[in-house]
């Protein structure tokens, strides 16, 4: 399974906002520089995270985007699925109808498995956890 860019980008662009403390707003220009996404793109991921209610976007002179809950109040796997959708690597987990042999087949298991760890391990992860993440690594 292969993540897109929209959840790559847009997990950089949370912890970009992550590691500016206290709500304070960020140009979406100095996100795309600092995190090398392209700014159409950067504009084209944050709507849903506003709508979302995880990010907060003020337009203007001195406007920018801040994130709305706290980190450790972010899970990837909500970023994850919002921008993603399911995580499930193949149709069948989703919608069993695609396929005559999903009430009996032992592979459909195993890719349900595979989903059960990757949302494990998303589930496990905050955006506050990435920050300190990047700030060991910062480390000199």
């Amino acid at each position: 399974m292969k993540l897109s860019t929209r959840a790559r980008y847009g997990t950089k662009a949370l912890l970009e906002l992550a590691l500016h403390e206290n709500g304070e707003l960020v140009p979406l220009k100095e996100i795309a520089q600092r995190q090398d996404i392209p700014l159409p793109y950067l504009e084209h991921l944050i709507s849903p995270l506003v709508q979302a209610g995880i990010v907060r976007s003020t337009r203007g002179i001195g406007g920018g985007v801040s994130l709305v809950k706290p980190p450790h109040q972010v899970v990837l796997s909500e970023v994850i699925l919002l921008l993603e959708g399911s995580l499930a690597p193949v149709d069948c987990l989703n919608h069993p109808e695609t396929c005559p042999h999903s009430g009996h087949c032992v592979t459909r298991g195993l890719w349900n498995e595979v989903r059960e760890a990757i949302s494990g391990v998303l589930d496990s992860i905050t955006l506050q956890d990435l920050v300190e993440r990047q700030r060991r690594e910062d480390e000199p």
